[in-house]
């Protein structure tokens, strides 16, 4: 059975196995604490069965509207923000042709467009102008219904698409994925009769991409959902031993152990350009999980070889306070071979002949070598394909390993009290009803 897998031989010149092997007893207990919900935040770990609690008859009611979605709309706008788009994003980016944007659309397959993810009146006034002429419907995630950014772009696409199919019209191209019982989306989507899915109130957002959440968006976008499950379940079964042969744990407790040896930053690498936003949901999951109590790593990431020619040169020199972990697709799904030329003016006929995936692999291992060889540690991840079965083992492999990882740093992995520092100052700037002593003592503070 093809599965990814986790090397750590190049780390070894930086942490023995002996020092990774120190943490095994701090590693076997964040494991208990996340098979058995007896640590800090038990009451958010409704992923970890998820894959395998997970319904067929969910699974054909998600496909279901997806189909109906799809059939009505040509655009579909998936209205989130943090977790709430970004598992979504990644796998559909990492799924589709590079082109697709630029390609004419074609019935019965809508493009999937995001909103609610910022705050940008350019980026909001350009998605209605273009929606202006476009059969688009509305998936909107949110527990609340009353997160800012996502509710400023709901108010406002909702208005758009009322006005341009008339009320009825409109109630049947919206979906709500929120809250079980509570909250203002909810409560709308109750009065206004939508399609709604739940949002559990055990799985938190950046652990939501195998829920509703993730799976709507990817099944408009034409992707194979039960496969992403499927592969998610396999390695929900792989990663409960506490043990090496276990790639969540190996990993948590690699990067643990390169954590004590000093290096605090963790940069995620790939080598497809596809995996761009994987690089993005990634940093939220482990930056949003980890990064409490002045401790945990620094989550970031790069494209290469695209960053080589930007980001190569720090890595390869800067401070020493780093590892990588690279993420290696092993098959493409195309193939292309590279051409001689007779003249041979750019010095490549010596590489005619090969695919150019081989090119990319050479880079990638040569960096490697270069990177370790400049004291930078590497983790190496390989993926049998992008495919939708091994983009759910490894959403649920760093999910998993999130989860031990945190517990042997000694932080609640599943809380982020951090981010609501912004937002009230935020809402206290914007004279929100409610914040009137907040919004006093700011002003005061920026005169």
């Amino acid at each position: 059975m093809k599965t990814i897998n986790v090397g750590i031989k190049d780390v070894l010149s930086t942490v023995s196995h002996e020092e990774i092997s120190k943490l095994d007893n701090k590693a076997t207990e964040a494991l208990d604490k996340v098979l058995n919900g007896t640590g800090a935040g038990n009451d958010f770990l409704g992923w970890v069965n998820l894959p395998t609690e997970t319904t067929d008859a969910l699974l054909d009611d998600i496909v279901a509207t997806a189909e109906a979605l799809r059939a009505s709309c040509d655009t579909v706008v998936a209205i989130g923000i943090g977790g709430s788009y970004l598992g979504a994003k990644a796998v559909i980016e990492a799924l589709s042709d590079s082109f697709a944007a630029y390609r004419p659309g074609v019935q019965g397959e809508p493009k999937v467009l995001f909103a609610g993810q910022n705050i940008g009146e350019d980026y909001l006034f350009e998605l209605q102008d273009y929606l202006k002429d476009k059969r688009f419907g509305i998936i909107v995630i949110s527990k609340s219904g009353t997160t800012t950014e996502p509710a400023i772009a709901f108010r406002l696409l909702k208005e758009q698409l009322e006005r341009q199919l008339g009320l009825e019209e409109a109630r049947k191209r919206i979906v709500a994925i929120t809250d079980a019982q509570r909250g203002a989306l909810r409560r709308l989507a109750n009065e206004e009769g939508y399609k709604t899915f739940v949002i559990a109130d055990n799985v938190g957002g950046r652990f939501s991409v195998l829920t509703p959440v993730g799976l709507l968006p990817i099944a408009v976008a034409g992707f194979d959902i039960r496969a992403m499950i499927d592969g998610a379940a396999e390695m929900e079964k792989n990663t409960n031993a506490a043990d090496a042969q276990n790639p969540a744990y190996l990993y948590a407790e690699t990067r643990n152990a390169l954590y004590a040896a000093g290096k605090k930053t963790e940069i995620l690498v790939n080598y497809n350009p596809k995996l761009h936003y994987f690089g993005e949901w990634w940093k939220q999951l482990y930056g949003e999980s980890e990064g409490k109590d002045h401790l945990g790593i620094f989550p970031t990431a790069v494209d290469n070889s695209t960053d080589l020619h930007s980001m190569g040169q720090w890595i390869q020199e800067g401070e020493r306070t780093i590892f990588e972990t690279v993420i290696s697709v092993q098959e493409t799904k195309h193939e292309k071979l590279i051409p001689s030329d007779e003249a041979n003016l750019d010095g490549l006929n010596y590489i005619a002949g090969k695919h150019v995936d081989e090119v990319n692999k050479m880079a990638e291992l040569g960096t490697r070598l270069a990177h370790v060889d400049g004291g930078v540690p590497n983790i190496l991840i390989t993926l049998p394909a992008l495919e939708e079965k091994y983009l759910g083992q490894l959403i649920y492999f760093f999910e998993k390993a999130c989860g031990i990882s945190g517990y042997i740093l000694g932080v609640n992995p599943f809380n982020q009290p951090g981010v609501e520092a912004y937002k009230r100052n935020m809402f206290a700037l914007l004279a929100k009803p409610g914040y009137e002593k907040e919004t006093e003592a700011i002003k005061a503070r920026i005169q």
